[in-house]
């Protein structure tokens, strides 16, 4: 059987239902894959910067890279504005949609707000609220978010910074999104991570 029988879900029945899924199986086994050719297609989105969207998405998983950030970190950063082609108007929720899945519920958080907090460097040039970012204080990723934007977005627009290739991270999406989704071990509420690992880093420095 290629198809189901039904031509309505409620008429389906288990053998149906049995194909579908293993057909979906395989199919998220091309997510990281997909993932990784839309990054590509972001140099199709937003123009005027002096680095491409591609660019400064390396710029930034790079930056984390540096710092000793682990895996989830880095990824985030390599993803956090993939919403820009097809949600420019919530491009933070769309990428962390993407990654909530699969990475620990303070990264989840981070991506999907730092829209509001990267206002505080031009909100008042454009009309926006520059103190966004405040109706989210006391979560307990307030920090995260800050630092995620102040280390690794805001800053990472630079023509003469020298990023990694996306290559270079495509093992690490890889990594991210063969865990099993929504695995207790992987979301841990309420768990900080630090953005920055000096011994780490170093390490990473001296490879």
């Amino acid at each position: 059987m290629e198809t189901v029988k039904f031509t309505q879900m409620k008429d389906g029945d288990r053998e149906d239902y049995a194909l579908l899924g293993e057909l979906e199986h395989e199919y998220t086994k091309g997510t990281a894959d997909r993932l990784l050719g839309a990054l590509v297609s972001l140099d199709e989105s937003l123009s005027g910067y002096q680095i491409t969207r591609l660019g400064h998405s390396l710029q930034s998983a790079t930056r984390a890279w540096r710092d000793g950030a682990d895996e989830d970190w880095v990824v985030a950063a390599l993803l956090h504005d993939i919403g820009d082609i097809f949600a420019p108007h919530n491009h933070d929720e769309y990428a962390a949609t993407i990654l909530k899945p699969f990475v620990r519920e303070q990264v989840t958080w981070v991506v999907q707000t730092h829209a509001d907090f990267q206002l505080a460097y031009f909100g008042h040039h454009v009309g926006a609220d520059p103190n966004k970012r405040e109706r989210h204080r006391g979560n307990p990723y307030f920090d995260d978010c800050a630092e995620f934007c102040e280390r690794w977005d805001q800053s990472s627009f630079d023509p003469g910074y020298d990023h990694e290739p996306i290559e270079f991270f495509a093992p690490m999406v890889h990594n991210v999104f063969a865990r099993t989704p929504y695995d207790a071990t992987i979301m841990r509420p309420g768990e900080r991570v630090p953005l920055v690992n000096p011994e780490m880093a170093a390490s990473r420095a001296a490879a």
